[in-house]
């Protein structure tokens, strides 16, 4: 029997089933009635109180980088950087060729990040997060034990051989007339390995001495080997490099001097005859690159021999400009952080240094940096010392050996500038 459906009967069931579904407003629903649930609302509320900070993290990122760039804008901006020893990029200049050719953007670049607002805080936070993550060494420098910051070894693809052959045909240009030296300062890390991290790359200083002994006795080249004279004084406890900078000390190269004097058939003065000056704060080239700003100064050590007084006369020449001083000394950078430049006014082409108490003998030193504070001690044993620094001098050395009528030639370098040198190919 088919049962037929008048609309009075449809729109009758409709309506049941649309209570059924959907209860009244004010219906008491029974909690344990699941499908009533079903069909409720689910949006959550809205708290009213985390709604208005929900735009806070926004509104300080703006400010912050607002902030920024306005304190950017308005600080004044110092052309060099007492921290890290460098001059600043200054702001480029807008031209046709610059703009084209990128230079300009890469130049500015550099303009912003060494003029950001306290950029000396973010260098720092940068090496101690570092540190703190276990990256000793992420600049480039170890923070070792009592203060010591310790240049990372050089890379094993360097310049030491290609660099020894310099040497070698420098001495065959010279002829016999001219005897030549070749000494080496150790790296601080090689000597220094009880400040050194756990965890840390390795110092190759035997690799490379070991190969330069070799190469420069098959050539007739005096070779003065450092390595067991310095690894005894440290084990006696003598500080032999800078704790902030990659410099030996003048301690060390006090023992530098004692060990080429003996090299070359000289008396080496004794230690006790200088008279010895400390001075404090001073913040080296390891420092400067290393970020860790927390580290403590160092202090550097001046020997000086009374009977020079009135004795010694400097003369530096760059290009066609030349200075003269009266001194080994240039006292005036001992007012800078980095007081290394005390020895002979740093770096320059050409120093000369006389002293009249000594009656004979020229010796030249074809040099880096490490040469300046073991100059002064040679001049108690020459007539006249000659540094010639081939990063400045590009003129043949030997023709300037010859004219200076040399009676010996050092190569003196500290074994890590020797290894990335690639200035010695011009020597001859």
């Amino acid at each position: 029997m088919t049962m037929k459906h008048t609309p009075e009967s449809i729109n009758h069931k409709t309506q049941n089933e649309k209570t059924k579904v959907f209860p009244k407003k004010n219906e008491q629903k029974n909690p344990m009635d699941l499908s009533a649930k079903i069909y409720t609302d689910s949006t959550p509320a809205v708290n009213e109180a985390s709604g208005k900070w929900r735009f806070l993290p926004a509104i300080c990122f703006l400010v912050f980088i607002f902030g920024l760039s306005i304190w950017f804008c308005v600080a004044p901006k110092s052309g060099y950087s007492s921290s890290e020893k460098r001059y600043l990029q200054e702001f480029p200049a807008a031209t046709y060729k610059s703009l084209s050719s990128g230079k300009f953007g890469k130049d500015f670049e550099s303009y912003l990040a060494d003029h950001f607002p306290v950029r000396n805080f973010w260098v720092g936070f940068n090496s101690y997060y570092n540190l703190g993550l276990g990256n000793n060494g992420a600049n480039g420098v170890y923070n070792g034990a009592d203060g010591y910051l310790i240049n990372k070894p050089v890379s094993v693809a360097n310049n030491v051989e290609k660099n020894l052959s310099a040497v070698v045909d420098f001495q065959k240009n010279l002829g016999d007339g001219i005897p030549v030296a070749v000494m080496f300062a150790p790296s601080t890390g090689y000597v220094t390995t009880d400040k050194l991290p756990w965890i840390h790359d390795s110092y190759r200083d035997d690799r490379y001495f070991n190969t330069a002994k070799r190469v420069l006795s098959e050539n007739g080249i005096t070779f003065v080997d450092l390595r067991e004279s310095f690894l005894k004084a440290h084990a006696d406890g003598e500080q032999l490099y800078y704790r902030t900078d990659h410099h030996w000390s003048t301690a060390g190269a006090y023992i530098g001097y004692t060990k080429l004097c003996e090299s070359l058939g000289k008396k080496p003065l004794d230690k006790s005859v200088f008279h010895v000056e400390d001075y404090p704060n001073f913040y080296g080239t390891t420092y400067s690159t290393s970020g860790f700003w927390l580290t403590g100064p160092d202090s550097v050590q001046v020997w000086s021999n009374p009977a020079n007084k009135g004795n010694i006369h400097v003369r530096i020449t760059d290009g066609v400009d030349t200075k003269s001083n009266d001194s080994f000394y240039f006292y005036s950078h001992l007012d800078e952080d980095d007081k290394y430049p005390v020895f002979l006014d740093g770096n320059h082409a050409v120093t000369e240094i006389t002293n009249s108490n000594v009656k004979e003998g020229t010796i030249l030193l074809v040099k880096d940096s490490f040469s300046h504070c073991l100059a002064p001690f040679l001049a108690e044993n020459y007539h006249k010392v000659v540094l010639v620094d081939m990063r400045y001098y590009k003129l043949s050395v030997s023709d300037f050996a010859q004219k200076e009528q040399a009676d010996q030639v050092v190569v003196l370098y500290g074994i890590d500038n020797f290894a990335t040198d690639t200035d010695l190919v011009w020597v001859g």
